[in-house]
């Protein structure tokens, strides 16, 4: 076996290793909200719940806080694959794939615990600042995956119109968290109709 590749054998185990810990740890955290509200868990109960030691625990995620936001990072990420399969799926029809898009994210959403936690006038301030103030990384994160998205895809947009459409949708959609839709299809019109000139002026210029 070359050097190069023995070497790097190693590292690519570590990398495996932490994300099946990460995922496990998420994962044990998604069971533990559906029994007890966020306020309630502790690094213990979670390092329990995934088989894990609080050691483990701590050097993947540094904090409580970091195994919320790993959670919420997780969550857009899957958003953005939605996001991404309604493109795919709506060839040269802007306005059905995001309808599509934000109708799967508010499906999703409603039934996610953690972000469930967040409804109503006593949702935990570290939660509401994952999703306002400290929103940046969840933002540049979905943002740029999706603003690859609609430049590599049948959109073909600019980076720069890319950046604003991605952007935009990824806001929008964080907006409605501590707060959801009541008629989750008519929202998804509603950003379909805000949103959809926007993305056919790109196609018409393409």
């Amino acid at each position: 076996m070359p050097a190069a590749e023995q070497t790097s054998t190693p590292g690519r185990y570590r990398e495996a290793a932490s994300t099946l810990a990460r995922d496990t740890a998420l994962d044990a955290l998604r069971e533990l909200l559906h029994e007890r509200n966020w306020r309630n868990v502790t690094m213990s109960h979670i390092a329990k719940a995934a088989g894990l030691s609080r050691q483990s625990l701590y050097n993947e995620f540094g904090s409580r806080r970091g195994v919320a936001q790993g959670y919420a990072i997780r969550l857009t990420d899957l958003f953005v694959a939605m996001c991404e399969t309604a493109l795919y799926e709506h060839p040269d029809d802007a306005g059905a794939a995001l309808r599509q898009g934000f109708s799967s994210f508010f499906q999703l959403s409603a039934l996610d615990p953690l972000v469930r936690s967040l409804h109503g006038g006593d949702a935990p301030e570290d939660l509401l600042r994952l999703i306002t103030t400290d929103s940046a990384v969840l933002i540049e994160r979905a943002g740029d995956r999706l603003a690859n998205t609609f430049q590599r895809g049948w959109v073909g947009a600019s980076p720069r119109q890319a950046d604003v459409v991605s952007k935009a949708i990824v806001r929008l959609a964080l907006s409605y968290i501590p707060e959801p839709p009541h008629d989750i299809a008519a929202a998804a019109d509603d950003f379909a109709l805000l949103l959809t000139p926007f993305v056919d002026s790109i196609t018409a210029d393409s």
